[in-house]
């Protein structure tokens, strides 16, 4: 199941892992907190098991966890065309006055057609297809508030793999505690495990807490499609690093202390706006930062994450962060000791 493919790391299969339905995650564990925590020594290859509660035991006084505040919007929309044939739309990103989306059913939806939705004025129009499957830019007519109605129409954008119909609860549950502003299709799901209680208590340790933006789209979602991983393009996602941000990672570097990832966006992030000779600058733009094995991190020193899709992005960054072997060894662990996988899943901290 999980072979030892050194030699093949740009190869899209040597990422590929079997996952037994079950352990696919269809609610997260309440109370938050009480996820399982696997950790993995990037070193020797050591692997724990714990609490998520118990990572405030690997955070010191002086160390500092890094933080997506993005806020998940109620991503995914239902409509119909004059035909009375409904539609899905879900909203990737905002282009000024338009929106980057994913349509279904996809064939009929061509520029100049015009998606409606039940008791309102507002009509989506499709304005132009994008370079990717099922891809549409489009743009909201007779509204007012597109913010509003997106809030009061749409529903939050749960991931395939969760095989059921959204709930009440989704609102609450997939979106981190620490959620400000709004703009992403997913959320930055290693962040979903803390509890205010547990980052109170990581403060009070003395840990500092900082925060980067980077709104979760294609980017970090799209699979990977190319047999030779280094020929995957990444999609561009908006991010932000404040000053006050920067000027605190680079005094965490400066005393020796530990910088702490709170998910692969976070990574992406920070890698985007390292520079090993200035160390961290203040900046906003658009990364399309593609991190795999044989890339150095130099940004961050511990990753906080969740067990990814077999042969996606995500897997793969982890992949450059730990050790290719490591982490499918860790995988390997998680699988056949019922870890849960994905959004609502476990977590994994590399040390």
């Amino acid at each position: 199941m999980f072979e030892n493919k050194e030699n093949s790391i740009y190869n899209l299969q040597s990422y590929q892992f079997d996952l037994p339905p079950h352990l696919i995650a269809q609610y997260p564990v309440q109370p938050r907190d009480q996820s399982r925590l696997l950790i993995l020594d990037r070193q020797s290859g050591l692997i724990k098991d714990y609490v998520f509660s118990d990572v405030i035991n690997y955070l010191e006084s002086g160390d500092t966890l890094v933080l997506n505040d993005t806020r998940v919007i109620p991503a995914r929309l239902y409509g119909y065309k004059d035909s009375g044939a409904r539609v899905e739309i879900l909203l990737l990103n905002q282009q000024g006055k338009q929106w980057e989306a994913l349509v279904r059913p996809a064939k009929r939806l061509k520029p100049g057609n015009r998606v409606r939705f039940n008791q309102s004025d507002v009509e989506v129009e499709i304005m132009a297809e994008l370079n990717m499957a099922g891809g549409r830019l489009i743009e909201f007519r007779n509204c007012v508030d597109e913010m509003a109605f997106i809030d009061q129409l749409g529903q939050m954008p749960l991931p395939p793999y969760i095989n059921r119909p959204v709930e009440k609860s989704d609102k609450q549950s997939y979106q981190t505690i620490y959620a400000r502003e709004k703009g992403s299709a997913a959320a930055p799901t290693a962040g979903l495990h803390f509890s205010q209680q547990l980052l109170q208590r990581i403060q009070d340790k003395g840990v500092n807490l900082c925060y980067i933006l980077l709104h979760v789209g294609l980017g970090t979602f799209r699979p990977v499609s190319v047999s030779d991983i280094r020929q995957h393009q990444m999609h561009y996602e908006y991010y932000r690093v404040d000053q006050e941000t920067a000027a605190l990672l680079n005094q965490t570097r400066q005393k020796g202390k530990k910088i702490i990832a709170v998910g692969t966006t976070v990574v992406r992030t920070l890698e985007t706006v390292y520079n090993i000779n200035h160390g961290f600058t203040a900046g906003e733009g658009k990364t399309n930062k593609f991190i795999y094995p044989g890339y150095e991190i130099k940004a961050v020193d511990r990753l906080l994450t969740n067990f990814h899709l077999p042969g996606s992005s995500l897997i793969m960054l982890v992949a450059a962060f730990a050790g290719y072997n490591n982490i499918m060894q860790a995988y390997q662990h998680a699988v056949e000791n019922s870890y849960r996988f994905f959004s609502y899943g476990d977590a994994m901290l590399v040390v």
